[in-house]
């Protein structure tokens, strides 16, 4: 096969991967919530003090983080300038969020902790309210009475021993959680707007909050700065599965994927994460917390639905525009294929032609060639001898 071909064959294979990809995406994002439903659990585990937890699962991550970004530059090129900075900031709602959330956990559970890390979902559009002054629709404000009730239910102030060391404290370190995260995805979304490029903003940010954590353990005194033995095995396992897999799958999966999916995908974590806090850790949340936390999560599911459907609405499906950006390419390597095409047919008949004139161009130079050999032979018979030598 010619280099011209092999060029084609390439970019044939390039442009029907992602269309591949396309097909497997609900088992990358589903796959990437049951990673990272595992996150709580994990955290438990280790037994350590919430920011020593949160300093090691970045801490641990960035090496296989760096080797992923450092790949995207190689393969796309430097991101945008700016988009660093915003990595930054990121980072920095990030490490709040990581440290709110263990607090939680210790506070009120893995399962109940994660039900209300994923208030960010509310809290967004509140903030877009308050900082773009742009009102949130109809669907969000119907929803926030069920996820305030769930709240209210999780928190245990209506009925008495509810589950967790201490309930109330755990809703607002919930509550603190939902709102760093919130932060934190806005900034990293405003600082990736290329979704080839998953791995270099979550570096830039892991980085970061691994740096911020450490200065806050540094001024709390943290005891367990340097965890032993089972702990940093857990906490390995956490920074490589939830913080490098987990996220990994779902940042490349997720934008792919329809709305109904979605929502469906938005509920594996925290249901996940309360059932296996149930099943691994022995968790025992009351009927009233459970009750709050299917309300909060069909609030979530349902502004996850609304936003995901208007967004459709007014940009188009984005499997539709991965497909569309794919279309011209393939029709571009289509028509070149068909450009080159009758210039062979055209170079064939030539060729024969070619080939076939040559036998009686041959022939008829034999035939000259013994004609003037015999001439040649009788003039030089005629010849003195000092001639021919």
């Amino acid at each position: 096969m010619s280099a011209r071909g092999d060029a084609r064959a390439t970019a044939g294979g390039a442009a029907a991967a992602p269309g591949a990809e396309l097909g497997r995406a609900p088992l990358i994002a589903l796959a990437g919530a049951l990673t990272i439903a595992f996150s709580a659990i994990l955290v438990r585990k280790a037994d350590v003090h919430p920011v020593t937890a949160a300093l090691y699962r970045c801490a641990y991550a960035i090496p296989l983080l760096a080797a992923l970004a450092w790949r995207e530059r190689r393969r796309y090129g430097p991101r945008a300038s700016g988009q660093q900075r915003l990595a930054v900031i990121a980072g920095i709602f990030f490490a709040a969020d990581l440290i709110f959330w263990h607090e939680a956990i210790a506070d009120v559970g893995a399962g109940l902790a994660t039900v209300l890390g994923n208030l960010q979902v509310v809290v967004v559009p509140f903030a877009a309210w308050a900082v773009l002054h742009e009102p949130p629709g109809r669907r969000i404000l119907a929803a926030l009475p069920l996820t305030l009730l769930g709240v209210v239910l999780i928190s245990g102030a209506l009925e008495d021993g509810a589950y967790g060391a201490d309930p109330r404290r755990g809703v607002i370190y919930g509550l603190l959680t939902g709102l760093s995260y919130a932060g934190f995805i806005l900034v990293l979304r405003h600082g990736n707007e290329d979704l080839r490029r998953p791995a270099g903003p979550l570096f830039d940010a892991t980085v970061v909050a691994a740096v911020v954590a450490l200065a806050v353990a540094l001024v709390l005194g943290v005891p367990d700065l340097a965890p032993a033995w089972p702990s940093a095995a857990w906490l390995g396992t956490l920074a490589l599965s939830s913080q490098v897999l987990g996220w990994m799958l779902i940042s490349v999966s997720l934008p792919r994927l329809p709305a109904a999916l979605t929502s469906m995908l938005l509920t594996v974590q925290p249901v996940g994460s309360v059932l296996l806090g149930i099943v691994l850790l022995g968790e025992h949340p009351s009927g009233l917390q459970l009750l709050g936390a299917a309300l909060i999560l069909a609030g979530l599911v349902s502004l996850a639905a609304g936003r995901r459907a208007s967004g459709v609405a007014r940009h188009g499906d984005p499997q539709e525009h991965v497909e569309e950006d794919l279309r011209p390419r393939q029709q571009a390597g289509q028509e070149e294929r068909a450009a080159h095409e009758p210039r062979r047919q055209a170079e064939a008949p030539r060729d024969a032609r070619a080939h076939a004139g040559e036998e009686p161009a041959a022939a008829a130079s034999g035939a000259r060639e013994g004609r003037s050999g015999h001439q040649g032979e009788s003039r030089s018979a005629r010849q003195p001898p000092s001639s021919r030598r």
